[in-house]
């Protein structure tokens, strides 16, 4: 078993992408002087392994990593924030034999550095890295600012989808191999991937449907398709459960069904965020945010999404950390703007992350829902409309001439 302790969609735009990922918004480039009034240059070597950069700190100010491949296949470079999750920079598709340059300019603070050899998985070497010395000036006119924060949130579902791939072939590897426990101990980890992203896969028409929806969503006449479907299979449910129904095991071969179709719908979510012309825009990134709390709130606080495994509360975790993430791709333009607004959802992001903690990681597992209690059901409902209410605002300050 797993282990424990104690949907409005983004908006797609077309055009081409600007890699300009950076911290605090501030645009890449080539020319651009650090605090010591010129780049800082350092080499990192991609190998199928590792990922070592030739320092573990650097001065603020521009930061130029000169990536070399020395495997046989493509390769990406991240410059992490200290969350581990949102993308400061990144440089993709290096070549063997052709060495890269990434070039970013990065404000004081502590980082990670990966690689990610093949462009697929969870990367390797991943180091922290920190950067020294005093704040850098935020330069650049506020389009220039919401093109990075595209850029940079684009970057961030790219890695995403990316390591659901390969991780939903493990878990379907082990389901349909008839080894219950490791699939039950991969099945929330791996959506994890997913939930953090999930208003981007909303907006590509009937893929969120089928990769995701609960029984209770699908229509008459639909077949009941994805991760939930599988769920109830590695979760039997009792006859009470069931509406008096005694469950019936899918057979090996509806097995392999479902794995094939869960299969295509995640390439294909791969596919159609990887594509030349995918990018979103700066307020679809804050109606995203707004979105994965609306999420935790209709389904993961109610115990609705997880019916038959009771993960809900490791659903509810990568909601909340994905709505965190595209919550500071926007937060330097909106902080201009209304500042008291930035200072309250700072604040509930913070307690909100404190409370669920209290209940366990991804890493470690959290309580299942089932064992909590009313009353911490009903304080974290508290704390989800706490942040709810400030965060709604965040699209319209975003906007806000």
């Amino acid at each position: 078993m797993i282990s424990r302790t104690n949907r409005p969609g983004l908006v797609v735009a077309t055009g081409a992408v600007l890699l300009l990922a950076l911290t605090g918004c501030v645009p890449n480039s080539p020319v651009a002087s650090g605090s010591s009034g010129s780049a800082t240059k350092l080499t990192v070597t991609s190998s199928a392994a590792d990922c070592a950069v030739s320092a573990a700190t650097a001065p603020s100010g521009t930061v130029n990593f000169t990536v070399t491949n020395s495997t046989d296949d493509v390769t990406e470079f991240y410059v992490l924030a200290e969350d581990g999750l949102r993308i400061v920079a990144e440089v993709e598709n290096v070549t063997p034999g052709a060495p890269r340059t990434l070039t970013a300019q990065l404000q004081p603070g502590d980082y990670f550095t990966t690689c990610k050899p093949g462009m697929v998985g969870t990367g390797v070497g991943r180091t922290a890295f920190t950067v020294t010395g005093g704040t850098i000036a935020v330069s650049g006119t506020e389009q220039a600012q919401l093109k990075t924060a595209a850029a940079n949130y684009v970057a961030y579902v790219k890695d995403q989808v990316a390591q659901l791939v390969p991780a939903t072939q493990q878990f379907l590897t082990a389901y349909l191999a008839g080894d219950t426990g490791r699939a039950q101990a991969l099945y929330a980890p791996t959506r994890a991937y997913y939930e953090r992203i999930e208003p981007v896969a909303e907006s590509f028409g009937d893929l969120d449907p089928e990769i995701d929806f609960r029984e209770a969503d699908v229509e008459a006449g639909k077949e009941w398709t994805g991760w939930h479907r599988i769920e109830k299979d590695l979760w039997p449910p009792a006859t009470v459960d069931n509406k008096g129904t005694v469950y019936v095991p899918l057979t090996a071969a509806e097995r392999q069904a479902f794995a094939d179709k869960l299969t295509a719908n995640t390439q294909q979510l791969f596919d159609s965020v990887h594509a030349a012309d995918y990018t979103v825009t700066a307020d679809a990134i804050s109606n995203g945010a707004i979105g994965l709390l609306d999420e935790v709130a209709s389904g993961k606080i109610t115990g609705e999404e997880e019916i038959w495994s009771h993960t809900d509360l490791w659903d509810f975790q990568a909601n909340l950390e994905g709505a965190r993430v595209a919550y500071e791709g926007v937060r330097g333009i909106v902080v201009d703007k209304d500042a008291a607004l930035v200072k309250k959802i700072d604040g509930q992001f913070d307690s909100l992350e404190k409370q669920l903690a209290a209940y366990g990681t991804l890493s470690t597992g959290f309580t299942y829902y089932n064992e909590l209690t009313k009353a911490q059901v009903k304080s974290l409902a508290d704390g989800v409309n706490a942040l709810s209410e400030p965060l709604s605002k965040l699209t319209a300050s975003l906007t806000k001439k």
